[in-house]
């Protein structure tokens, strides 16, 4: 094979090649950390498929069998690329099959050889290979007999200095009369790397072979002498950590000699750290804490803890950045790919990528997106990472209660390590990625600290750049990290945090909205997922305007994502099951398969009675119909309020009632209506919470329905904040309350009227199909909310 050839010509030159047979095709066993010498019997084991099958077809066929080192040992299935250019033939003195299907063969080196190309790589390697011997009559030469005297006296040398020389072996080694077989036959016994056993099997020329081989000696004789001077000196009855001691100090004794302070270990971490382009005292502190290790013995327990410092170091990303692209146009297709509506934040978001592109080195805010669950905040952030061209990573900081999660511990603690932000970075393996902290409305506090605090300095432009993990100890420079928050409840994050946050809402979606999110995204997903298509399945847009009016209540698009799943799957299982082909789903098949509906409209029914209002509420997952119930029963004059309501809304409540009793007392009405009775205000759903001062209208007029027994109308729903001067007062959360009131089949509207600025935000069909009357005064209440006149007349 050319390749081959090729990456072998940097190889010596051939030596004297034999007359008899050049070239001949050998089966290739390629063996890991061995280096097989002529002369020299040797163990191999044998595990993998082709080395079993060389070995096997070398036996069976007698064949050549070619022993040749694999350059990398990780290599599970080498080929001729991972193989060195040189090897020894062999005969197979002996081969043991075990009963788990590998083997193990005793063999003995016969000839060098070199690859000259490799003729088959399926089942087995085999190679033509050429070969090269020592010419016999250079052994005869004065120069190399005197080597040969002289390898005869180091090797004598060592094994005198040996503890536990094996019996025999200086008999055995001044009986070899050949110089080139007692040079490789030293050259195995050497303890010295395979790469270095490799080198010497490919010098060609016996001298120099021969030279290489003194050299060992002479290294390994010292070593021996050195051990020997530190035994002597270690002499006496010693416990078994006292051995392990002196062994270490007898290895760093012999590293320091040869020059190799701190082993191949130590070596290997300080090229990676001069790899990881650390800053100047992340570099210091890291080599101070190598040089360290190189100190102390492998046993020690903080070993470990020293070794899993620095790879944390340098796997770090100090200087690996992300190629970022800036393009806004692309940044526009892509958010508009993955995201239907949500134009503001689109806007926000394109603006805020323009700003960085034209000011690169400026310091950005921070966003934070607030909005409902299920409306795209991770989906945002994941998109913009996909703009930029950069790595994704999310942090959940819901339940978060330690500092230290945030900062990591320090490394006196055992079981230490870096916080999650230092964590994450090391994941994403570049210093710029988009970074979402999930949940930031979701932190805690407890007595190991606050991580609302330790999250100010990661997200201040002005302390990042050296934000410090406890766990490093150095600075790390987080200033090219894009930060996003997500958050539910925006009055939930701790205010210094807040601060350093540009809050964009994501409101809750609207069924026009949801349709076409259905349409486009999640019901493709869902066919996708069940092994469907759009010709097997077809939703028409009446089965997802029920499942989003009849199944689902919700500001984001979650349910509404799990009963279209529940469709697909419905379908899959009737198609797998052979009953059809394809099948078209309709509203009718939506009930059926799911069941009745879960939300039916009672706005009707329930504001059919005197005394029932209908307000608009907001909450964390968007907006809510709020319904108000007052009766009058017998007693001695009170005021009763249930429903769990929270300390606002009991104030809002008592306005509303000292309003209405100053109503009745302009109109001439007798006040033992309320002296004469108990007058109660519930509103339902008592198991849950409720709060706040935008019901004050509704209770107002569900009051007001009670005294004059006039009905409130059933269309109507109200919102807005009162005074005791019967001012109405703007409130908050305008477009979830008005998108809740559309849901519930609601068409008018009654809102303060210094919230009429708000309606912009409302999307065009909700203002289109919305009926809306804005508030002043309550007096205005009576003639927008309640069937029929009022009794009496009222005073100016």
């Amino acid at each position: 094979m050319s390749d081959d050839r090729e990456s072998r010509e940097d190889q010596p030159a051939d030596p004297k090649v034999s007359d008899e047979r050049p070239e001949e095709v050998l089966l290739i066993l390629p063996v890991r950390q061995t280096v097989l010498f002529p002369g020299v019997v040797l163990p191999i084991a044998v595990g993998r498929p082709r080395s079993l099958k060389a070995v096997q077809t070398a036996i069976s066929e007698e064949r050549g069998l070619g022993i040749v080192l694999q350059k990398d040992p990780s290599v599970e299935h080498p080929g001729p690329n991972d193989l060195f250019a040189v090897g020894t033939s062999c005969e197979i003195l002996r081969y043991v099959a075990a009963p788990d299907g590998t083997g193990s063969a005793i063999v003995q080196g016969r000839r060098r050889f070199r690859i000259e190309e490799f003729v088959r790589e399926d089942e087995v390697l085999e190679a033509r290979v050429r070969w090269f011997d020592d010419d016999t009559s250079d052994e005869l030469a004065d120069d190399i007999k005197a080597r040969h005297l002289v390898m005869q006296e180091k090797a004598g040398e060592i094994v005198s200095l040996m503890p536990h020389p094996p019996e025999g072996m200086a008999q055995m080694l001044g009986a070899v009369d050949s110089p080139a077989q007692l040079a490789d036959l030293l050259a195995n016994l050497l303890d010295i790397t395979p790469e270095e056993k490799q080198a010497l099997l490919e010098t060609a020329d016996l001298q120099q072979r021969i030279d290489a081989v003194i050299e060992k000696l002479d290294d390994y004789r010292r070593v021996l002498t050195l051990s020997r001077e530190i035994r002597d000196k270690a002499k006496g009855e010693m416990s078994r950590a006292e051995r392990e001691y002196r062994l270490r100090k007898e290895l760093e004794v012999i590293q320091k000699e040869l020059g190799e302070r701190g082993g191949a270990e130590v070596d290997e971490l300080r090229e990676r750290i001069e790899d990881a382009h650390l800053p100047k005292e992340a570099l210091e502190e890291a080599t101070r804490e190598l040089d360290r290790l190189g100190r102390i013995p492998e046993s020690s327990p903080e070993n470990s803890v020293i070794r899993d410092y620095l790879e944390w170091m340098i796997e770090l990303p100090w200087s690996r950045f992300a190629e970022e692209s800036l393009d806004i146009a692309r940044a526009r297709k892509i958010l508009d790919e993955d995201h239907y509506g949500l134009e503001k934040v689109k806007k926000r978001i394109l603006e805020f990528l323009a700003v960085k592109k034209l000011a690169p080195e400026g310091k950005g805010p921070i966003l934070c997106l607030v909005g409902p669950p299920g409306v795209g905040k991770t989906s945002i952030g994941k998109s913009v990472a996909r703009a930029l061209n950069r790595p994704f990573v999310r942090l959940s900081l819901g339940g978060v209660h330690d500092e230290s999660e945030i900062r990591g511990h320090r490394r006196t603690y055992i079981g230490a390590m870096p916080g999650n932000i230092i964590r994450s970075l090391r994941k994403a393996a570049v210093a710029n990625p988009v970074f979402m902290l999930d949940e930031m409305d979701k932190l805690g506090t407890s007595f190991r600290g606050d991580p609302a605090a330790a999250l100010l300095e990661v997200l201040d432009p002005e302390q990042n750049r050296e934000f410090r993990d406890h766990y490093l100890g150095v600075p790390f420079d987080l200033s090219r990290v894009l930060f996003i928050g997500t958050a539910n409840v925006l009055d939930q994050i701790p205010g210094p945090l807040r601060d350093r946050l540009e809050i964009i809402e994501i409101p809750g979606y609207t069924h026009e909205e949801k349709l076409e999110i259905a349409k486009r995204y999640l019901l493709p997903k869902a066919l996708a997922s069940t092994g469907l298509d759009r010709d097997r399945c077809r939703v028409t847009d009446a089965a997802l305007i029920e499942l989003i009016r009849g199944y689902t209540r919700e500001a984001g698009c979650r349910r509404l994502e799990r009963e279209i799943h529940a469709l697909a799957r419905s379908v899959a299982t009737r198609i797998a099951e052979g009953e059809t082909a394809s099948v078209t789903i309709d509203a009718d098949d939506v009930v059926r398969i799911l069941g009745p509906r879960r939300y039916e409209s009672e706005v009707a029914l329930r504001t059919s009675v005197t005394g029932v209002a209908t307000g608009l509420a907001w909450t964390p997952v968007g907006g809510e119909i709020l319904f108000v119930e007052a009766t009058r029963i017998p007693g001695k004059g009170g005021f009763v309020l249930t429903g769990q309501l929270g300390d606002v809304m009991k104030e809002s409540a008592r306005t509303a009632l000292s309003l209405v009793k100053l109503e009745a007392h302009e109109r001439g009405i007798d006040l033992a209506f309320f002296d004469e009775g108990e007058i109660h205000v519930h509103v339902p759903a008592g198991a849950v919470p409720k709060d706040g001062p935008s019901a004050g209208v509704a209770i107002y007029t569900a009051l007001l329905s009670l005294l004059f027994d006039r009905k409130v109308r059933h269309d109507v729903a109200m919102t807005g904040e009162i005074s005791l001067r019967g001012l109405v007062l703007p409130v908050g959360g305008i477009k979830e309350k008005v998108l809740a009131a559309r849901a519930a089949g609601l068409r008018r509207v009654l809102l303060p009227k210094r919230n009429e600025k708000d309606l912009v935000d409302l999307p065009e069909s909700a203002r289109r199909d919305m009926e809306f009357a804005f508030l002043d005064h309550v007096r205005q209440l009576p003639g927008l909310a309640l069937e029929g006149e009022l009794e009496g007349a009222a005073q100016a």
